[in-house]
């Protein structure tokens, strides 16, 4: 079929706004996925609402991934913006690409059925099957009825899966086992554990969800492809609502690190945030650096992404500049008779995060560091809040990742988080280098020697019970120590610089 004939049913109203009305298609396709060539088998008249687009930029990036896939035109509808912008005609032209206007009035469906006589059975039918699917869309379906729908449709049975293998609708066996799977196969789709994995979106994988379809679907990809795109549309217009609730945490955390805070105004943002004045929580922060990489989220991002998944979207997560910030609701403490106090712990909130990080350690180039503060209630313990979850936060990094709460950060280990690491690697080279290098040249043990000597308390019997030598081997390796460091390990100070370096090594 060729544009010209769709121009020419009058009812329609499209107006061609760039390429050539000659041009034929073989499908009809809707979609609003940023990036939907994965799901495209070319020459397809590609219909979409326009929902992925947010800045000008995003036109260019949208017709490209279009034109890789061989698509033939596109339609663009105006219920979204209420025009179809200039950048998106501009994009079109130069790639050549015909630009359909789809008025306000037309639904897609009355475009389908209008292209639907001139196209084959199978595609007709296909037709049929992705309006049914687009209809459940436009009428609020929510994710569950949306993939019971699409999978019932398609004849496919599993499950979506977040990255930390929560099953997030569906049903599967071991979503655990297929989520690492997803997380460290090489690429996707691929087959694992009787099922046939698709990424859904192009996010991150940190952050991801994964389509597990029962059997080998490998060799008709197209399938989970489609319900994919689908999952990956209820996704996005999820994606959608969180902005506004993301927007109103990262406004709660600015105004609580302003010297002008407002008891009064930060109680009523914190209620706006779902938290009411007496409901306990947790500050939680989280980044996830990528060595590496030049592409994708920055840690801050991709840190709140996976904090959003790792909590199962419960929460939001406002990305700053270093990292993102969580108010994590906490259960509120069992009654206890006055003037007792019970206090919240943050251990079980602290183990989920763990859990869900063992997950993710089948992904190699990533790791994510998670800070958590103390349980806080009402607006006054914000800031500390903030302050505590972010020492916990370093201390967590300086470790390479984890979760650290805040019950471990008051000790030597926050003073060396928080000490910059050319001056951390400076002080431990000035101590321990002159050990390193004997140690090297003459295969001894001084620096071990050391450690043991310290650990005990300078006890010389305990540290040769520990190293399993003589005694007078201790006292021999000590006096070397001090004499190739110019140090005394009979005073307590030298001691604790030992001792420091020991640990910030």
């Amino acid at each position: 079929m060729r544009i010209r004939d769709l121009l020419a049913a009058s009812e329609l109203g499209l107006v061609l706004l760039a390429g050539d009305e000659d041009t034929e298609f073989t499908a009809v396709h809707v979609t609003d996925l940023p990036e939907p060539g994965r799901y495209l088998s070319g020459g397809e008249l590609v219909l979409t609402g326009l929902m992925w687009r947010h800045e000008a930029a995003d036109s260019a990036r949208f017709v490209a991934a279009l034109r890789a896939a061989g698509v033939a035109a596109l339609g663009a509808g105006q219920a979204w913006l209420g025009h179809v912008p200039d950048d998106l005609v501009a994009a079109c032209a130069q790639a050549g690409m015909p630009l359909l206007e789809i008025p306000t009035a037309v639904a897609f469906r009355a475009v389908e059925e209008a292209a639907a006589p001139r196209l084959s059975g199978e595609v007709r039918a296909a037709l049929g099957r992705q309006r049914r699917i687009v209809d459940a869309v436009a009428e609020g379906a929510g994710l569950g009825e949306l993939f019971a729908l699409t999978a019932a449709e398609l004849g496919v049975t599993g499950a979506v899966l977040s990255s930390t293998g929560e099953i997030v609708v569906g049903s599967c066996p071991d979503p655990v086992r297929l989520a690492r799977a997803y997380l460290s196969a090489s690429r996707l789709p691929c087959a694992a554990h009787g099922h046939t994995l698709f990424g859904v979106g192009r996010g991150h994988r940190a952050a991801g969800w994964v389509l597990a379809c029962e059997g080998d679907l490998l060799g008709r990809a197209d399938l989970g492809f489609e319900l994919a795109a689908c999952v990956a549309l209820e996704r996005t217009r999820m994606e959608e609502g969180r902005r506004v609730e993301r927007r109103l945490v990262e406004q709660l955390v600015g105004a609580a690190l302003s010297a002008e805070a407002d008891a009064a105004e930060l109680n009523a943002r914190l209620r706006t945030c779902g938290l009411g004045p007496g409901q306990p929580y947790a500050v939680v922060t989280a980044t996830a650096p990528r060595p590496g990489a030049t592409r994708g989220p920055d840690p801050a991002t991709l840190g709140g992404q996976v904090l959003e998944e790792l909590l199962g979207r419960d929460v939001v997560a406002a990305a700053g500049t270093d990292s993102a910030v969580a108010l994590v609701p906490l259960p509120a403490p069992a009654p206890a008779p006055a003037p007792v106090s019970v206090p919240v712990p943050v251990s079980a909130l602290a183990d989920r995060l763990r859990a869900g990080l063992g997950v993710l350690s089948a992904l190699r180039d990533t790791r994510v560091s998670i800070g958590v503060s103390g349980a806080l209630t009402g607006a006054a313990s914000l800031r500390g809040g903030i302050e505590e979850a972010g020492h916990a936060l370093r201390m967590a990094a300086a470790r390479s990742g984890g979760v650290v709460t805040s019950d471990e950060i008051y000790t030597h280990d926050l003073l060396l988080a928080t000490v910059p690491g050319d001056v951390r690697r400076s002080f431990t080279q000035r101590l321990l280098d002159p050990l390193v290098d004997y140690d090297a040249k003459h295969q001894s043990e001084l620096v071990r020697t050391l450690g043991a000597f310290l650990d005990t308390a300078g006890s010389w019997n305990a540290c040769a019970e520990r190293m399993h030598v003589h005694v007078n081997t201790v006292r021999y390796r000590i006096r070397r120590v001090e004499e190739l460091t110019g140090r005394d390990l009979s005073t307590m100070a030298d001691r604790v610089d030992f001792f420091l370096a020991l640990r910030a090594r």
